[in-house]
């Protein structure tokens, strides 16, 4: 299928491991909002950053911090990560970013590892979700790639859908490789078909980041972190920002063959 007119991906930076290399000493580097900063300067088009309640990471100041910082940058998203039930919705009503990312760890949890189900998790989030949207601020449901369960994102208000991409980059280069692709293929499919957007993150990097955007449907958007941070330790920020909108525009060139 010719995909031509599909919008280009959007590459979000997570910067929490920024914050989690600062706060290993009290000096205030590396700093999140120069961070920032640069990978905007460098093309990035969104910051996205998950406050967790133990500020292993990012501190409630960085929320701050980054909220005004991206007053400079309005062509730019922000969007803000967690569980809802903890201590996200205080973020949302005081800074409303463009984006709200719920997602369903537990407070010792120590990376995200699974999506909402639903009906079980739709009781409580439909509340959060109208109250987002009533601050004007767009709710991405981070999901695994079930495609029946899509329909019941889009029932309980979220706008977007993030599709959990462990399980795609675990089986990178192994023979599960394509089967990976085609049910994340087919989930983004049925997301759109409901009316959803389609994001996606979790170890997304600059060896698999091509393949997923070529074969993945109406991608909106990327957000990626550990992999990208890393990479610019070796980089440069600067750097690897651009290699990754490589990726992106090579996935795109494919998408459109």
């Amino acid at each position: 299928m010719n995909q031509s007119a599909s919008p280009r991906t959007a590459l979000s930076v997570n910067v929490n491991k920024v914050a989690l290399l600062r706060n290993t000493r009290h000096l205030g580097i590396p700093s999140v909002t120069r961070a920032a900063q640069i990978c905007l300067e460098a093309g990035a088009q969104g910051i996205t950053i998950h406050p967790r309640p133990d500020e292993r990471h990012i501190r409630a100041q960085d929320v701050f911090d980054l909220h005004e910082l991206l007053k400079s940058w309005p062509q730019v998203e922000f969007n803000i990560e967690g569980n809802p039930t903890q201590n996200l919705m205080d973020f949302i009503r005081q800074t409303r970013p463009h984006q709200a990312t719920f997602v369903p760890d537990s407070e010792e949890q120590f990376t995200s590892d699974h999506g909402w189900t639903f009906p079980q998790d739709a009781e409580r989030l439909a509340p959060l979700i109208a109250e987002c949207k009533a601050l004007g601020v767009r709710v991405s449901l981070f999901m695994d790639p079930i495609p029946e369960q899509m329909a019941a994102a889009k029932a309980v208000g979220a706008d977007r859908v993030e599709l959990y991409t462990e399980p795609f980059a675990a089986n990178w280069g192994k023979a599960e490789q394509e089967q990976q692709l085609q049910t994340y293929a087919k989930a983004a499919q049925t997301a759109l078909d409901a009316g959803l957007g389609i994001n996606a993150g979790h170890d997304l990097n600059r060896d698999n980041l091509a393949a997923f955007v070529a074969r993945v449907p109406g991608l909106a958007e990327v957000s990626i972190g550990h992999a990208l941070i890393a990479d610019a330790l070796e980089l440069g920020y600067v750097a690897t920002v651009k290699a990754y909108q490589a990726c992106i525009d090579e996935g795109m060139l494919a998408k459109k063959s």
